[in-house]
């Protein structure tokens, strides 16, 4: 009845022709399946009780879905088809497990806005960096913009690994670094320093043998001036070969040189 309603109110001659369906604050526990809108796009829900989500089963277009204010307790294989979505609103319910949910909303590449909070799972210590590395499309997490200096903490808290390379060759830009400096985080266990190098120190000149006050900085400083590889090619195409010389039957054209850097 609910929905019958709401077609009336839009003018809707064909179900075809739903894209947004309004049914919030309806006092609804349950909801039939809305596989005959296919190009569904709106759908409100919240401010009702509902506790089940195997309505949204067939609707793939959706890219908007509001579904705080219910009694859901779990999402899993309810939402994780909704590949469309750009904002989902969860927030207000019973959700508990942290992983479970976020693990439903991982194929969502587009999800920019979400919100979580006011579920049991938001009271996890480090629930706003989990969710900012595991969802890295959201921008908008619980009404806050997803900083920068977030996303790093993120890296660095559950990739250290990855976080300690992307720090060290900077894609390109030589950052002075040292093992174990890290980046963004509360959980440093060493502050930041720069590599303490001789005066005069330079590579490759066989004549300064000051050493370093700390092995670890050798070792970097000499990787940061050696990071840039070189591979040459040359278009044999074009270079002619010793009996061609000796006939002269083709035109000498000078080597072309293709050289390519890596960093």
């Amino acid at each position: 009845q609910a929905i019958g309603n709401q077609l009336k109110i839009c003018g809707y001659k064909s179900n075809v022709d739903v894209v947004a369906l309004y049914l919030a604050r309806q006092g609804l526990r349950s909801i039939p399946s809305l596989s005959q809108f296919p190009r569904l796009r709106y759908l409100w829900i919240n401010n009702n009780k509902i506790q089940d989500l195997t309505f949204l089963v067939k609707n793939y277009c959706l890219t908007e879905l509001y579904l705080n204010d219910n009694e859901l307790t779990d999402i899993s294989g309810a939402l994780k088809h909704l590949c469309s979505l750009q904002i989902l609103f969860l927030h207000n319910n019973e959700l508990k497990k942290l992983g479970k949910t976020v693990k439903e909303l991982k194929g969502m590449i587009s999800l920019q806005t979400l919100n979580l909070f006011q579920n049991p799972l938001a009271y996890d210590p480090d629930y706003r960096l989990y969710v900012i590395y595991f969802l890295p499309s959201v921008q908008l997490l619980d009404r806050k913009l997803v900083t920068q200096r977030e996303r790093e903490s993120a890296l660095h808290l559950y990739n250290p690994k990855r976080a300690w390379v992307m720090q060290s060759i900077a894609f390109g830009k030589r950052v002075d670094t040292s093992l174990g400096t890290t980046v963004g985080s509360s959980r440093c266990t060493q502050p930041a320093r720069r590599p303490i190098m001789p005066s005069g120190c330079e590579f490759g000149n066989n004549t300064n043998k000051v050493p370093f006050e700390d092995p670890k900085d050798a070792v970097l400083v000499r990787a940061m001036t050696r990071s840039l590889m070189e591979f040459s090619s040359v278009n044999w195409n074009k270079v002619a070969t010793c009996q061609e010389r000796r006939l002269k039957n083709k035109v000498e054209e000078p080597p072309e040189k293709l050289t390519v850097q890596f960093r």
